[in-house]
């Protein structure tokens, strides 16, 4: 590919920043983008020494969604839109992200945009962002997850209220029905979406690991399966250094410094 580079990252510590960079197109995606994303995330969860990843927008906004009039056709074909075998940006496919993923949207915040918040673990958004799962208004529905995940994180009459007329709503119906945890000034969500990133990598990271593991187990396999699995996957972490390094903060009244191992 020639074109420019429409993600770009940045390595902070434990913690990778990942920026959708097409600003001038309204950060819609493309195949280039929607390919470098899937790349992006594949390197991310393949660092040991990354424990959280931010992803926000340069621009004045998030994403316009899908470029339609090229990312149509190859949907059409059956072309896969991430590259076979990355980390699906989505988790809606083999091989999921196990690593956190904190995310911050802003101004529009279209179709597959509310899918990748949806796919991430903690998502803020801007005063002022408008969203929109607009599909239903150009002849498709979203193919992105939003019509399996909205109705678990917003309840049906919630999710179908929007996903049904393809009305676009604001950042407080988002609050409310979960879609967000936090509405910032939109000149402190970047740092603010930053700061949670550094705090989740702060923590120990087989532990966060576990419990992502954990949810997505009770998420994907049921409610039982993710019990089942509870006491296990404690014991293997109660094997761990930075078990013994938890006690010991514990007892010495202090941050602990965890190491992954």
């Amino acid at each position: 590919m020639t074109d420019s580079p429409r993600i770009v990252t940045e390595r902070d510590g434990h913690v990778m920043h990942i920026v959708l960079d097409r600003a001038d197109k309204m950060n819609a995606f493309d195949l280039q983008m929607l390919r470098e994303l899937g790349d992006t995330i594949t390197a991310y969860e393949a660092e040991p020494e990354l424990r959280c990843a931010v992803l926000y927008a340069n621009g004045d906004n998030f994403t316009a969604g899908l470029d339609l009039a090229e990312v149509g056709p190859s949907v059409r074909r059956g072309e896969a839109l991430f590259p076979r075998g990355s980390v699906d940006p989505l988790s809606l496919r083999e091989p999921r992200r196990t690593k956190p993923l904190v995310m911050a949207a802003q101004g529009w915040c279209l179709t597959i945009g509310i899918e990748l918040l949806l796919a991430a673990d903690i998502r803020l958004a801007a005063e002022g962002t408008r969203f929109g799962q607009i599909e239903i208004n150009r002849g498709i529905f979203p193919f992105g997850g939003a019509t399996v995940r909205l109705p678990e994180v917003a309840g049906w009459g919630n999710a179908m209220r929007w996903l049904l007329t393809g009305d676009r709503f604001d950042a407080s119906e988002a609050l409310r029905i979960g879609l967000v945890q936090e509405i910032v000034a939109a000149d402190q969500l970047h740092d603010r979406a930053v700061e949670i990133a550094q705090t989740v990598a702060k923590r120990a990271p087989l532990g966060v690991y576990a419990t992502i593991r954990s949810a997505r187990t009770s998420q994907l396999k049921g409610t039982q399966a993710a019990i089942d699995e509870l006491l296990p996957i404690a014991r293997e972490l109660m094997e761990t250094e930075d078990a013994e390094e938890g006690v010991r903060s514990f007892v010495e009244r202090r941050e602990g410094n965890f190491k992954g191992r």
